[in-house]
C-alpha cells in the first residue's frame, strides 16, 4: 500500500521526489494544491479504497508524503 500511495503521489504533484524525500513540503514547494489533492484524494479512493474526504484534515496534516502515508494507514 505505501509504494502505490507514493506513485500515486508522485504522479499526482509530477515528480519522483516526493518518493524520494518523504519530508518534502508539497504545498510550500508547489508540487501540490488543493486542486491537486483533491484529485489525489479520488484516485486514492478508486485505487487503494481509502476514503478521505478533504473536509476531514486540515493542510498542515498533509503537507509532506510522510504525513499522507499516516494518514492513510490510520484509515486502512
Amino acid at each position: 500500500m505505501r509504494e502505490e500511495v507514493l506513485n500515486l503521489l508522485a504522479e499526482i504533484c509530477e515528480d519522483d521526489a516526493v518518493k524520494e524525500d518523504l519530508q518534502t513540503e508539497l504545498f510550500e514547494s508547489g508540487l501540490m494544491d488543493s486542486l491537486g489533492f483533491a484529485e489525489f484524494l479520488v484516485e486514492l479512493e478508486d485505487q487503494c479504497g481509502v476514503v478521505i474526504s478533504p473536509s476531514e484534515v486540515e493542510r498542515k496534516d498533509i503537507d509532506t508524503p510522510e504525513k499522507i502515508l499516516a494518514l492513510v494507514e490510520a484509515r486502512r
